[in-house]
């Protein structure tokens, strides 16, 4: 029985210790916040395009009698592309040509007759009837010689749309058919399609919220930049412009493009690249992104207090950049921001502080 009380008596000490031993404060590293100007970058997938695509179609009917180009291959204006057999346009043109000469032949033969009946009408051996009829005669002849040139200027039309020939500069695209192939106007698939790219659009969407945060800014402070699809960064700097302007109800998007030269034609219509775009923004505090606790979409970050204990701080962010975020509002110029273990932290919990060796490094 003695025994026993004993055992007892022990056991209540040691549960009596342990209540009364404080849990410890946790170490967290602490770095001052300080105003910086900082650059905040957003990428977004876009398309490329040449300025200029033109698909290159028959404008009359026939055979495609050669090709004088290969696909991949860089072209001059007026260059020439393709070829229809043209011996009908040919014949045609020699039909409206013969028929042109006999339209003019016709109108010399209506000015003779004019200028015999004239004399004879003014000495009476003719009538004026028989004057009028003749001036009706040369004004049909003179019909019938413009319509036969019309004829003739078709005709020629005809037979010089049987060369195809490059309406610009660019290079040349997939070019489905052969010799030989029968080629129509009607065609949906065009011969080629012809791209432009000395100059180069990139387009890209928008949000309407990420819109209208980089439309507020100055576009002096903006700089539009652009990562190729091995992930190298294109060399030379682009140029924003507002492709739409609406905003596409269903996606809630509104589409941009940006210009970017092309002297050594390294981009290519139809490609893929991401476009980087960069904003200054001035008088903001960066915070590492693992000192920032996220609650249902709102953003804290721990800040020291009086009695080294932490206040738990709503912050607003404007952007980011590398693994820093740039703080709009919630924090100022010389707090005391915890930088790590804040998953142990909690507002009003009173910690150990230490400074940190550095302050974040801005990317």
């Amino acid at each position: 029985m003695v025994v026993l009380l004993i055992i007892i008596s022990f056991s209540s000490c040691g549960k009596s210790g342990q209540e009364g031993l404080a849990p410890p404060k946790p170490e967290v590293d602490f770095f001052e916040a300080k105003s910086i100007t900082g650059e905040v970058e957003k990428k977004y997938p876009g398309i490329i395009e040449g300025t200029v695509n033109v698909d290159i179609k028959a404008q009359v009917s026939g055979y495609l009698e050669a090709i004088y180009v290969k696909e991949g291959d860089y072209v001059t204006k007026g260059q020439s592309l393709f070829k229809i057999k043209g011996d009908v346009y040919a014949e045609q043109v020699n039909n409206s040509r013969a028929a042109y000469k006999s339209a003019l032949a016709n109108l010399a033969n209506a000015k003779l007759e004019i200028e015999k009946i004239k004399p004879l009408v003014e000495a009476k051996v003719y009538s004026d009837m028989q004057l009028k009829t003749a001036q009706a005669n040369y004004d049909a002849a003179t019909a019938q010689v413009a319509q036969a040139k019309a004829a003739l200027g078709s005709s020629q039309l005809n037979a010089d749309f049987s060369l195809i020939k490059a309406p610009v500069s660019g290079y040349i695209s997939r070019i489905p058919n052969r010799v030989g192939n029968l080629v129509t106007p009607t065609d949906v698939v065009p011969l080629t399609i012809l791209s432009e790219i000395n100059t180069v659009f990139v387009y890209f969407s928008l949000s309407e919220a990420d819109y209208l945060a980089f439309a507020k800014d100055s576009k002096s402070n903006q700089t539009v930049s652009l990562i190729l699809a091995d992930d190298s960064v294109y060399e030379h700097q682009g140029k924003l412009e507002v492709a739409s302007g609406n905003i596409d109800r269903t996606t809630g998007t509104i589409a941009l493009k940006a210009v970017f030269s092309n002297p050594k034609k390294q981009l290519r219509s139809g490609g893929s690249a991401r476009v980087v775009l960069n904003s200054s923004l001035s008088s903001v505090i960066t915070v590492p992104m693992a000192s920032v606790k996220d609650i249902q979409d709102k953003f804290f970050v721990y800040v020291l207090k009086a009695g080294n204990k932490v206040a738990m701080v709503p912050i607003e962010i404007a952007g980011s950049a590398g693994t820093d975020y740039f703080v709009k509002s919630g924090v100022k110029s010389g707090d005391k921001i915890a930088l790590n273990n804040i998953d142990l932290l909690y507002d009003g919990s009173e910690v150990v502080p230490k400074t940190a060796a550095k302050s974040p490094v801005k990317n």
